[in-house]
């Protein structure tokens, strides 16, 4: 039986002799669905179709498909000496790409940052020995191929290896987490952030929105809180979900002006 892909968000689900009535994810308000109506692919056929891209991305080795799976975010592949982590995840995986990462030191755990980026999880788990998959357990609900290699955390910080430790941030999902990283920077601290901050093109700022594909912002109160879990812990880098969106210095007083910008024009009543 095939695990079908849904094209629009990437997100797997559990193998089926028919493909679902729906993708759960994308009926959602945070994503959609096309006007042409649910489609779905399989990982055989997307290795027909796609390849896997490696680049360097600041300090961490970018990994993303071409052309664009799903959301079209890049995962990020993190090295310390405790073994390799990989941050957020893609739809593609396939035997170069394992051999590569191989070449690389392997696996020792996945982290993801929310359900939009858990796609191909439990493949990817698979091809690296059965690796746990880090998954915040306020967003167990969204996971549409369960399967053992899945360890939901709870409560606001989870360290995965030394120096790499889960925040709890919420915003774009309950159990929105970002990864700390605390040898990056220089040992001044690196937060990847998948969409849960969005590094956006000026490289400056991030956003802070419930639904970036239509355009629904995030309130008061949820950026309040999620800026101050995440400035509980030090960091000058933001690495973001897509290539190129990152802040690679002074990441501290850029999220305090999008915290401080975002908020203001919330409060506009006069334009």
């Amino acid at each position: 039986m095939d695990a079908f892909i849904c094209t629009t968000c990437g997100t797997q689900y559990a193998p089926a002799e028919a493909e679902p009535a729906q993708c759960v994810i994308c009926h959602d308000e945070r994503q959609f669905v096309l006007p042409s109506g649910q489609a779905w692919t399989t990982l055989r056929k997307l290795r027909r179709s796609h390849m896997t891209a490696f680049r360097q991305e600041g300090e961490f080795i970018g990994i993303g498909a071409v052309p664009q799976v799903g959301i079209g975010q890049r995962a990020l592949l993190v090295r310390t000496p405790a073994g390799n982590v990989l941050w957020d995840c893609i739809a593609l995986i396939d035997s170069s790409t394992i051999e590569l990462i191989d070449g690389l030191g392997g696996l020792a755990a996945i982290a993801i940052s929310h359900p939009h980026y858990y796609t191909a999880m439990v493949e990817w788990s698979r091809a690296f020995g059965d690796v746990p998959v880090y998954l915040n357990a306020a967003d167990r609900e969204w996971v549409m191929r369960p399967d053992p290699c899945i360890s939901f955390w709870e409560g606001d910080a989870r360290e995965v290896l030394p120096g790499l430790t889960l925040l709890r941030a919420g915003g774009h999902f309950e159990g929105g987490a970002v990864l700390h990283v605390a040898e990056a920077a220089g040992g001044r601290g690196a937060i990847l952030s998948g969409d849960v901050l969005q590094v956006v093109p000026d490289g400056r700022h991030v956003a802070f929105m419930r639904s970036y594909p239509n355009f629904i912002p995030l309130g008061a109160a949820s950026v309040r809180s999620l800026a101050a879990r995440i400035g509980a812990w030090s960091y000058d880098a933001i690495y973001g979900a897509w290539w190129d969106r990152v802040i690679p210095a002074e990441a501290e007083a850029a999220m305090a002006r999008s915290v401080a910008r975002h908020i203001h024009w919330l409060g506009r009543d006069d334009i």
